[in-house]
């Protein structure tokens, strides 16, 4: 029934959103008479003006306004007194306006920025109750009106008549030829290239916060799952957040011979409900029942682990939990497609992600990851996996990491290292430098980046966040628990700092700051990994440097990348599929992600694993509140061991990320070609697992 009711809001919302659309294009058209005489004759003024050097420029500033320029804007004389005295006919004003554009946005960007970090300083970190009015500061965009300012200001019909829009295609094939400063013309253009309104933002914003919040808060706590004999397998206090630390939860319970295996299948069977939605609603989050995930019965908790007593109204029952994961899903799905009817360069987030965010083709992202997950080395690979396990391979064993060293140390044994040494956030702070340093930075460097970054305590599992202007600091946050940091937060920190050390370098030593940042997530998510990787060197534990070493360290690269690309093309087909039933109800969507999850999986895992039909790769929390972002983590492992085989090639890590990071925003292969010499794919990988299987032979 919920459902049905949010379809039928939303088709009304639609056929609303429509009619105004249809008014607009009517409206559009009975200007066009005058548009086109006036592009005509300001083509022939301005030419005569500034020359014919200037007319390629002229015709394409022209048909570049026109085409954002909406009857609000004004009529036939304010367009060509705008045209007249903002189109940048020489070199010197050219250069004036792109260098204020870029100064002044960079003030406009950090100082929204702060102020966003600001209002969901208390949803992100872990710095007390909620309030119910926090989740509206939370929800708040503070930026949702700037662009739409800026067209009603005109100031982006000033950067849209001075610089050039440009496709993807234009950008693949052109960009390698075009210099810095012309690349940032066309990233200040890009900005301008969908005139979205604020209230859709708002709206778009308030979903998204809604979804932080519903992931954020989604914990199990282990010590009340029971087995069939009513034993609890896991430690008191143990709180783990859907997917992540489930995820590494059940990785890292390889380790133990004696009951690793039974935790392990209690996980898989807490994922399934999780995706099936069956889990029973009051298992969330809350400490005061006991959960056996096998039978589903729910029974009031008989041991305390929480300080917080149980409410005296806490009503014990097996509903499951009302299909919320997917109602958010297809929220998000209908607030993205508000966006698509003001994004003409691409009208759906699918061509959102892979045009602009990625600026790599859809069709080559997917050929990339099936290459990835058909790959014959996987059923090698497998095979060892199964030889070193001792028994057929289970549908959790897509998260197995043997091949990782981890010396003589236990999960606990880690855990204790890592609580000493950081009891807090500020401590994991202070170490900062000392940390970069074993990386390879300079400590001049590494004294700089650190002082760059903020380290606080998560709400949620953690995250970086950038800063968006050179005078502010970017942020690392992560887990911290009231006993310290334990080593799955640390490991999670090592990754944050990893994009905080990208985001700063990338920011502040670059030449334009229109070019800040990297081609897209991917690449940043593979400097992440970089650093990731050397989690247990920077806890100062020794790890073998061998022939042997490095082929599992390869084979522990492709397996996890084996395991994420068949996430990544879950994902990409759940937005096909929302795009093809944009009618569809929450139970519509349901069954559809339950089985695509099942689909993918037994085409390119069931033959490897041996298992059909599971539903684990559905299981990932990014899938609900991070809109199709899962593809930038096999890119970025791809990217990462390109990146890694050249530094060591370079033998040295802080030199060269510093080196790469410095290139911008570019195109992802022309970026990788000044950074790797060579282009994004996946062939590397497979190459060096096939023979590295060989090597442990």
């Amino acid at each position: 029934m919920n459902g049905i009711v949010v379809s039928r809001v939303w088709t009304c919302i639609v056929l609303v959103v429509l009619f105004s659309f249809t008014v607009w294009v009517e409206a559009q058209e009975n200007t066009m008479t005058w548009m086109q005489e006036s592009i005509e004759s300001l083509n022939t003024e301005l030419t005569e003006r500034y020359g014919t050097t200037q007319k390629e420029r002229i015709e394409r500033g022209l048909s570049q306004v026109a085409r954002f320029w909406r009857p609000e804007d004004g009529d036939a004389a304010v367009f060509e007194e705008f045209v007249r005295n903002h189109f940048a006919g020489d070199d010197e004003t050219l250069d004036a306006m792109l260098e204020r554009f870029e100064f002044l946005l960079e003030q406009l960007d950090g100082h929204m920025n702060e102020i966003l970090l600001s209002f969901k300083r208390q949803a992100d970190l872990d710095i007390g109750a909620m309030l119910p009015f926090d989740e509206i500061f939370a929800g708040y965009a503070p930026n949702a009106h700037v662009t739409d300012d800026f067209f009603a200001n005109k100031l982006a019909f000033v950067a849209l008549l001075n610089f050039p829009l440009t496709t993807l295609e234009e950008r693949l094939n052109d960009g390698k030829t075009w210099s810095r400063r012309q690349w940032a013309e066309v990233r200040l253009a890009q900005r301008f290239s969908k005139r979205i309104p604020g209230e859709v933002k708002l709206a778009f914003a308030r979903i998204a916060a809604e979804a932080d919040r519903y992931i954020a808060d989604y914990n199990i706590w282990m010590h009340h799952l029971l087995d069939g004999d009513g034993n609890r397998m896991f430690p008191p206090g143990l709180r783990l957040l859907s997917h992540w630390n489930l995820r590494d939860e059940l990785k890292a319970n390889y380790a133990d011979e004696k009951h690793g295996l039974a935790k392990q299948r209690m996980i898989q069977e807490v994922m399934n409900r999780i995706v099936m939605q069956t889990i029973p609603a009051v298992v969330i989050n809350n400490p005061h029942v006991d959960w056996n995930p096998y039978t589903n019965k729910v029974q009031r908790a008989k041991v305390s682990d929480c300080k917080k007593p149980a409410p005296e109204n806490l009503k014990i029952t097996n509903d499951p939990e009302p299909d919320t994961r997917y109602r958010i899903l297809l929220e998000t799905f209908h607030a993205e497609q508000e966006i698509d009817r003001y994004s003409p360069f691409a009208p759906s987030l699918i061509a959102r992600r892979f045009d602009e965010d990625r600026e790599i083709p859809e069709e080559r992202v997917k050929e990339m990851l099936v290459q990835v997950v058909s790959s014959p080395v996987a059923r090698k690979v497998a095979k060892e996996i199964e030889k070193r396990l001792g028994r057929p391979l289970e549908p959790f064993d897509i998260w197995y990491n043997g091949f990782r060293p981890k010396g003589t140390y236990t999960e606990a044994e880690l855990n204790e290292i890592v609580s000493k040494r950081y009891p807090t956030a500020k401590a994991y702070d202070r170490d900062m430098p000392r940390m970069l340093v074993e990386l390879g930075f300079s400590e001049e460097k590494a004294e700089y980046l650190a002082a760059s970054i903020d380290v606080e305590a998560a709400r949620g599992s953690g995250h970086a966040w950038e800063a968006r202007m050179r005078s502010a600091n970017a942020r690392l946050r992560t887990r911290v628990g009231a006993n310290g940091m334990d080593y799955k937060g640390f490991s999670i920190a090592v990754h944050e700092m990893g994009h905080n050390v990208e985001q700063v370098i990338s920011l502040k030593m670059l030449d334009h700051t229109l070019l800040a940042g990297v081609p897209n997530t991917a690449f940043t998510e593979a400097f992440a990994f970089i650093f990731q990787a050397r989690d247990l060197e920077l806890l100062g534990l020794e790890t073998p440097h061998d022939e042997r070493t490095e082929a599992l360290r390869i084979l522990h690269d492709y397996w996890s990348v084996y395991e994420i690309s068949g996430v990544a093309l879950v994902d990409m087909e759940i937005w096909h599929w929302m795009y093809d039933h944009p009618d569809a109800t929450v139970t519509d969507l349901k069954k559809a992600v339950i089985d695509i999850s099942k689909d993918i999986w037994n085409k390119y895992f069931a033959p490897v694993i041996g298992v059909k039909d599971v539903v684990l790769l559905g299981v990932y929390s990014h899938i609900i509140h991070s809109q199709l972002y899962i593809p930038d983590y096999p890119m970025g492992h791809l990217i990462a061991f390109q990146i890694e085989e050249q530094m060591q090639k370079a033998g040295s890590i802080g030199a060269e990320f510093e080196r790469m990071a410095k290139v911008g925003t570019v195109a992802p292969d022309l970026w990788m070609q000044q950074a790797t010499g060579s282009n994004v794919g996946a062939d590397a990988l497979l190459a060096a697992a096939e023979h590295a299987i060989e090597e442990i032979k």
